[in-house]
Parts: structure tokens; C-alpha cells; sequence
């Protein structure tokens, strides 16, 4: 791993904030340093906007004096339960806490607080990598503090605890999330003795919150290569805790010789194709759950093989539930990453027999606004080591792409509005809404995907309308 200097992080620091709190410290005779990812940050130059300072004796008092020497523009909030307090200085948020020590019971990962040096401090830390820390008093600006060969770790590329990692883990079960989290991040390995640990107290994961677990996963997913996060998640049994549902896709079964790809490899394999094309984070959630319910519908059939018929529908309905137990949202992004699972087969199927106007007419309309999200995700979804097939299948998928193009520049389906509308239903046959006004416009829309009628074409939709009505027993005002 390539850091910087030393003397080049020693610049990065050499900044007004940097020294007017230092100086704030120097005010109130207080040693004072920058720790943890902040400063593992400037070494790996990486982007960190959150700076966490800690001090011997009082943060509080610390931040206090701080947020009054930065002035105007500088906002302070207090913890006091805590013994923590936040300084927001433009886009900056600055966290002071004075050294401390901890103790934990076994059913809590909240720990028994006390007053500590700052060597108990750093010993307190996560990872080795996050144990650092720079004096920023006027005497000693600079001084690197590594109690745990930090700095070695970085440049190998490894995780491991400042302390015994089952101590570390069981404590914090949390931090077990965190190893997974910055290795799937940094592109870090796990170093065996750690990732052993996090085997043994797996089990531990079952009293952090959902919530805080959720937030791991989210930047797990958000990391360049999301893959090895949900590896690392499933090699050290930590995933059949979170998402059982993936752990069941692990595996290959053969009948008569025939077998089906695993499943878990092939999702990981999709995920980090669309994390190469989109950042979009819940597209990234709806690459990993698209096949979820494949282990559900698993089936042997004598004269095709393995199948795993509606899976997609499946999938989609499975989506509420799972993303409820995980506390992922439950709005639009929820009914997003559904959507897709639900629509993932149809490009493919599309162009099985022949692409027709009316079959891609109504898989604009039911992807609307996602359906390039869609289409993404499709071509991810083609992992065979087969290169003439994946040619052909992508070849497919650019014809229901040109298909699509076409249809949208004379149709304007993802703006389609029927001709006649509800009231108007309603007024011509002086009825008040209900399942047949709804029938009547649903009709109509498929006419308009089927071609049947044109989409501005009234008279059309008004013949139609009639027929349907009189079909129903109803009748316009005379």
C-alpha cells in the first residue's frame, strides 16, 4: 500500500483549523490530538470531513473553547451524557472527547466509561489502522503517537485489533461489521488470527440493533467492490445472522449429471457489475436481491432440467419482509429495489420468440422512470462463461434497447394518459367511481400497449369505452 510521508501528512495538518485548535488546547493547558480514521485518512489520502480530537481531562471544555475561538458561522452541540460535543465549522464536523477507558457487560455493547490516558484510549480502538494519532498542541505539532504499529498496517494492508481480538469483538460485536466494512472498503485483508475471532463470536452480532448493522451494510454496498463484503460476511458466519436468504444460494446440486451455477456466486458476480456502471445504491440492492428467491423455487423437472419458475414474482414479494427485519427503508426505495427484482426477466424474455411493440410498449410503461436502471441491471444479470451466448444475449438486449428508442420517440409511453380519463367516464355515464370506471381505463391503456388504438387517437377510445360499458349493462346519459 502506497501512503504518504509522514512529512506530507505533516503539510496536510499544517492548516488554520488544525493550529487554532491546538492553540484552543494550549489555552486551557490541554494536550490534544487528532485520531482514528481521520488521521488513517490523511495517510491514505482519502477525503475525511468528520475529524475526531481527543484530549486528557475534559472534551467538553475542550469543544467549548474551541467553537469560541473559530467564531462566527460555528455551531456547537453538546453531549453531556456522553461526555462528547461536536464543532460544525462550515462543512466540517469536529467531534471532541476527553481519553478514556472501558469495561463492558456481557449482554450490552455499551460500555462502563471512566476517565483513561491516552494510551487507554488508543488501546480502546477498533483496528491497529484507527489507533493513530497526531498532536496538534503548539509543542510537538505533529507527533505521531503509534502504540500498535498503525502505520505498519496501513502499508501491509491489513486489519487486526490494537488487543485480543475476542475481547475486541465480544465487547463490540459491532466491530465485527467494521473488519468486514473496512476490508470491502480499503481493498484490506483480515489477518487470519482477527478473522478467526470474528468466527468464534459470530454469534455475539445477534445484540447490536438492526439499524446499526444496516448502516455496515449500506457501506459495504457503497465500496468499489461490494463482493468481498458479502463474502467476508458469509466466511466468517456472520451472514446467516443478517440475510439468510443469500447464505441459501451457496452451493451447486446435480441430478443425472445435470447441475445449475451457484447462485451466490453468480449474484456476488452481477453486484459488482453494476457497481463498475452505477453508484446508485439501491440498484446496487436490487443487483443483489434479484435472484433471492431461487432457493425457494428450486425445482427438478425430468424433461428441462433445473427450473426456478417466477422466482422474479417471488422475489419481488419477499423483498417487503426482508427489507423490514434488516431496517432498510420501507418507501420508495423499498418498492424500487421490488420493482426491479419483479422485472429483471423481462428483456431477456423479450427477445426469446419476437420483440414486439406491444411486449416492449408494456415494459416501458411498468419500468417507467427505472427502466434504464432495468436494462442495467439485465446485462449485468448475463455471467455466462459461454462467450458466444453472452454475445448473442447482449446482441438481444441492444435490439429491445433500439425497440425501446424507437417506441418512446413516437409513442411517449412513460407520459401515456388514455385519451379519456375517469371523470370524464364518470360524467358521460353519470356513475360515481368504482371497479368498473377502473376497468374501462385499464382497457383502454392496453389497447393503447396492445396498438390496438393509437395514443391520441379519441375516437378510438371513445368506441371502446362504449362497447366495454354496454358489454357491463351501462349506458350514456341520453
Amino acid at each position: 500500500m502506497n501512503l504518504r510521508s509522514l512529512d506530507t501528512v505533516l503539510s496536510h495538518l499544517d492548516t488554520p483549523l488544525y493550529h487554532a485548535i491546538g492553540e484552543a488546547a494550549d489555552s486551557i493547558g490541554r494536550p490534544c490530538y487528532a485520531v482514528g480514521g481521520c488521521v488513517r485518512d490523511l495517510f491514505l489520502a482519502r477525503q475525511s470531513k468528520d475529524i475526531d480530537f481527543v484530549t486528557v481531562g475534559n472534551g467538553i471544555e475542550l469543544a467549548e473553547t474551541v467553537a469560541t475561538r473559530l467564531g462566527r458561522g460555528t455551531h456547537l452541540s453538546v453531549f453531556r451524557n456522553f461526555g462528547t460535543a461536536q464543532v460544525k465549522k462550515g462543512d466540517m464536523e469536529l467531534e471532541f472527547v476527553g481519553a478514556r477507558k472501558e469495561s463492558y457487560q456481557r449482554d450490552s455493547r455499551k460500555p462502563i466509561v471512566e476517565d483513561g490516558t491516552l494510551e487507554e484510549d488508543l488501546s480502546r480502538r477498533d483496528f491497529t489502522i484507527n489507533a493513530l494519532a497526531l498532536r496538534i498542541n503548539r509543542k510537538g505539532f505533529g507527533e505521531l503517537v503509534d502504540l500498535f504499529d498503525g502505520l505498519d498496517d496501513l502499508k501491509a494492508g491489513i486489519l487486526r485489533t490494537p488487543l485480543d481480538p475476542d475481547i475486541t469483538f465480544s465487547d463490540d460485536p459491532l466491530r465485527m461489521m467494521r473488519a468486514v466494512r473496512f476490508a470491502t472498503q480499503l481493498q484490506f485483508v483480515i489477518l487470519p488470527e482477527t478473522f478467526a475471532a470474528i468466527r468464534r463470536n459470530a454469534e455475539r452480532l445477534k445484540i447490536i440493533s438492526r439499524e446499526r448493522i444496516a448502516d455496515e451494510l449500506n457501506k459495504i454496498m457503497a465500496s468499489p467492490r461490494p463482493s468481498m463484503g458479502w463474502r467476508l460476511l458469509s466466511e466468517s458466519g456472520l451472514l446467516p445472522l443478517i440475510l439468510p436468504e443469500l447464505e441459501a444460494m451457496k452451493g451447486v446440486e446435480t441430478v443425472n449429471g445435470r447441475a445449475h451455477k451457484d447462485n451466490f456466486d453468480h449474484t456476488l458476480e452481477v453486484l459488482d457489475k453494476v457497481a463498475l456502471k452505477s453508484d446508485n445504491l439501491w440498484l446496487r440492492w436490487a443487483s443483489l436481491m434479484h435472484d433471492i428467491a431461487k432457493p425457494v423455487t428450486k425445482r427438478w423437472d425430468e424433461k428441462t432440467g433445473w427450473t426456478f419458475h417466477n422466482h422474479n414474482f417471488l422475489g419481488a414479494k419477499m423483498i417487503p419482509r426482508i427489507f423490514r427485519r434488516m431496517r432498510l427503508p420501507q418507501d420508495q426505495k423499498m418498492k424500487y429495489v421490488a420493482k426491479l427484482v419483479e422485472l429483471h426477466m423481462r428483456p431477456i424474455a423479450l427477445v426469446e420468440d419476437e420483440v414486439t411493440d406491444s411486449a416492449v410498449r408494456r415494459l416501458i410503461n411498468d419500468a417507467g422512470d427505472d427502466l434504464e436502471d432495468l436494462m442495467t441491471l439485465c446485462e449485468a444479470d448475463i455471467t455466462s462463461k459461454n462467450r458466444e451466448k453472452v454475445k448473442r444475449l447482449l446482441g438481444n438486449l441492444a435490439v429491445v434497447r433500439e425497440k425501446i428508442s424507437d417506441l418512446n420517440a413516437r409513442d411517449e409511453i412513460r407520459n401515456l394518459q388514455p385519451p379519456v380519463d375517469g371523470n370524464e367516464i364518470m360524467e358521460i355515464f353519470n356513475i360515481q367511481g368504482g371497479p368498473l370506471v377502473g376497468k374501462i381505463k385499464s382497457a383502454l391503456k392496453n389497447a393503447i400497449l396492445d396498438g390496438v388504438i393509437a395514443p391520441g387517437d379519441r375516437e378510438g377510445a371513445l368506441e371502446l369505452m362504449y362497447r366495454i360499458a354496454a358489454e357491463n349493462g351501462l349506458h350514456p346519459l341520453r
